[in-house]
């Protein structure tokens, strides 16, 4: 897609001298974008638009908009894994439509799995049979190569240690020390430094010099962060550094979810990720599945675990409906309703991509200058 979006170019009126099918007086606005950053810019419209006419429809001035900004759109990562955004998708992309705007998009995902197992799928239903018949869909699924893995992971940006990285052991001293050598010079003052992300939030650096900023795992997995805030960082810095990562299984859904959030907008920002685990590599993301299972009328996920270290990063804590707690080896519940089987089997595919891009982003000519 990158190579097709480059060779769009605006047409050169030297070369259209007195062709009457010339384009020379035709200039081809396009934009390329990831998903994530696309979706966050039509939430930003519609609320400033909004603000101004608050019981007016703002998709139809939204699509309008962008269609007068680029008559070429190309999406990367195109995926839809929330009720608003499907039922905003539906209609701004009819709308897009009409204006002619062309939409290329790559996905991991088939028309006909998109938003699968999602609230109310049955009302974004329309919008894959508008895919299906409006869109030229290829597949790419004949090429099992992951090109990735073929990386050399040689640009020292993925360390672990199973020992508390603030322990004595000259395995993780030696770990600080390298990440301190990374890190670089420190920042001229004390204070910690606010960054400013859309809709009137910030995110709170306290580690940082103009370059790079260091958190601990907690500081952005934990809390309830999302792809505007890691877009955010990445803006304003060209290295992020991540201590203290822990093994990502059933017992971390919302923090893995955060956290492959967070690879996809380095990945796609080429910002450099240095990472501190408690776990080699391949051990990080511990594969799972997840099913729905009825019992006495109520409905429960079950996410059962298919492989990684059998650690105690592998053990759920299970309640009973009488309050007893009992430990469940190497399958846990995370919550009881329908809508989280979608998110959680969603997050076990992005697993594998994420860690497939961590090996690429691992190469020593990863990041931007």
């Amino acid at each position: 897609m990158d190579l097709f979006y480059a060779s769009v170019n605006v047409p050169d009126d030297s070369c259209c001298n007195n062709d009457s099918h010339s384009f020379k007086h035709v200039k081809i606005t396009k934009r390329r974008v990831h998903f994530h950053e696309f979706m966050l810019d039509v939430h930003h419209r519609i609320f400033v638009y909004k603000q101004k006419h608050p019981r007016d429809d703002a998709i139809p001035i939204i699509a309008q908009q962008l269609a007068q900004e680029a008559q070429l759109l190309c999406f990367d990562e195109f995926q839809v894994t929330d009720v608003a955004d499907a039922m905003i998708l539906k209609r701004l992309f009819l709308l897009l439509l009409d204006w002619n705007v062309v939409v290329v998009a790559t996905s991991n995902r088939s028309p006909d799995a998109l938003y699968e197992g999602g609230i109310n799928r049955s009302l974004f239903l329309p919008f894959i049979d508008m895919l299906k018949h409006t869109f030229d869909i290829i597949s790419m699924e004949d090429s099992a190569k992951d090109y990735r893995l073929e990386t050399r992971a040689d640009g020292q940006s993925y360390f672990w240690s199973n020992k508390d990285v603030h322990g004595d052991n000259n395995s993780d001293n030696n770990m600080q020390a390298q990440l301190k050598e990374i890190f670089g010079g420190t920042a001229s003052g004390t204070e910690a430094e606010a960054i400013h992300v859309p809709f009137g939030r910030t995110v709170q650096v306290a580690r940082l010099n103009d370059r790079c900023a260091w958190f601990d795992f907690s500081e952005l997995c934990y809390q309830p962060l999302g792809a505007a805030d890691y877009i955010s960082l990445c803006d304003r810095f060209q290295v992020l550094i991540m201590d203290r990562v822990p093994q990502l299984d059933v017992n971390h859904l919302d923090e893995a979810r955060r956290f492959v959030t967070l690879i996809d907008v380095c990945y796609e920002s080429r910002t450099r990720l240095v990472l501190a685990a408690k776990v080699p590599l391949d051990e990080l993301f511990v594969e799972f599945e997840a099913q729905v299972e009825s019992s006495d009328g109520n409905e429960e996920l079950f996410v059962s675990e298919k492989g990684g270290n059998s650690s105690s990063y592998a053990t759920t804590m299970i309640r009973t409906k009488e309050g007893e707690q009992f430990e469940w080896s190497a399958t846990g519940r995370s919550g009881v309703s329908l809508a989280q089987l979608s998110a959680a089997n969603d997050l076990a595919f992005s697993f594998r991509r994420a860690a497939s891009r961590l090996v690429e982003m691992g190469g020593k000519e990863w990041g931007r200058q």
